[in-house]
């Protein structure tokens, strides 16, 4: 039987909002630790899922109905025992591996709360700021960029910048621009322990965060610190590397901001710029990575520019040809893409 295209179209659509509800069930599988707790892929029953991680037996049912009826467990023929298949832990359970994404869908609260900001913003014009969020946001997308962030920050990205990993090594010094929670700042400061890391951030709410995480890391506050300073503002300089990983595209004023970091940067430094690995064309964009980056350009990234009020407000996905026009507006005479991952484009830009 055939069935008509308006009908196919309302599946889809019915299909967006089932895994739109499921990606709550995966964040509390997540922050409750049930995929870890079926990590080794052995079959359990809802009893002792329960058992193992503290929660009730009628939700551990439940939650595990839901994760088969998406096809994210495995169950036998009498629906009594389920498993989490192998080739789901590196996504759902092991957050050492790259692959790990369950952390993103904590941040869906946030971004469904502000949901009356951003019909004010898309009206008016206005914008949505990281401060307007839910202060969850910051912290969920930390956690979902860290795995690809630990796999490849150290091991591939900085060595593939000229002169860049030599100079950390000798004990260089570093600004981390729009650090967040501090993730990025320390994974540096870990892989360089002669290098001064400095991490700064218009959110102060996240730079206390990154202090009570760096204190917990015990890293020393002479080596390893954090401000409250804007993209374009923050001192300290000259820097030997200065990184931005996901967040040029979330400045309102990003010709302002590579001015000013160009200003910071030693005559031999490095910016090594992290972005969203996304084309400006949108039917480029259809891959699962792009349809996600697209989402979030028109939920959280676009109007986190635009509540700047600056002159140019880039969404995630302006694309290599834009940052480059920046760079070299702002002075920056050699560019180049250094690495890419699926999910990231990493450039260097110097004097």
């Amino acid at each position: 039987m055939n069935t008509h295209p308006a009908q196919e179209f309302q599946q889809r659509l019915v299909s967006d909002a089932a895994a739109a509800v499921r990606g709550l069930t995966v964040s509390l599988g997540d922050r409750l630790g049930l995929y870890r707790a079926m990590a080794d892929s052995k079959p359990v029953t809802a009893e002792e899922l329960a058992s193992r991680t503290g929660i009730q037996p009628m939700y551990a049912r439940e939650w595990l109905h839901a994760q088969v009826s998406g096809g994210y467990l495995r169950t036998d023929a009498a629906g009594a025992r389920y498993w989490l298949p192998a080739e789901h832990v590196p996504a759902l359970a092991d957050r050492d591996s790259d692959l790990h994404a369950a952390p993103f869908f904590s941040a869906l609260a946030a971004l469904y709360t502000s949901e009356d900001s951003l019909v004010d913003a898309y009206r008016d014009g206005g914008g949505v700021g990281w401060d307007e969020h839910d202060g969850t946001l910051d912290d969920a997308l930390a956690r979902y960029f860290l795995p690809g962030y630990r796999a490849h920050l150290v091991q591939r990205w900085i060595p593939a910048l000229e002169a860049a990993e030599d100079r950390l090594k000798d004990g260089g010094r570093i600004a981390d621009v729009g650090c967040g929670v501090g993730y990025s700042t320390f994974l540096m400061a870990e892989a360089f322990p002669a290098a001064q890391v400095r991490g700064f951030d218009y959110y102060a709410l996240a730079i206390e965060q990154a202090r009570d995480l760096a204190a917990q890391r015990g890293l020393p506050e002479e080596r390893v610190d954090f401000s409250t300073a804007g993209a374009d503002a923050f001192e300290g300089g000259p820097y030997d590397l200065v990184t931005t990983f996901n967040c040029v595209h979330d400045i309102g004023d990003p010709d302002a901001v590579a001015r000013h970091i160009r200003s910071q940067l030693s005559t031999d430094g490095t910016w090594m710029i992290v972005e969203p690995n996304a084309d400006p064309d949108p039917l480029r964009n259809t891959h699962p990575a792009g349809r996600l980056f697209m989402a979030l350009s028109a939920v959280m990234c676009l109007p986190a520019a635009a509540a700047q009020k600056g002159p140019r407000a880039l969404g995630n996905h302006s694309g290599e040809d834009t940052l480059r026009e920046i760079a070299r507006s702002a002075g920056f005479t050699r560019w180049r893409k250094a690495d890419a991952t699926p999910v990231s484009a990493v450039y260097e830009a110097r004097p």
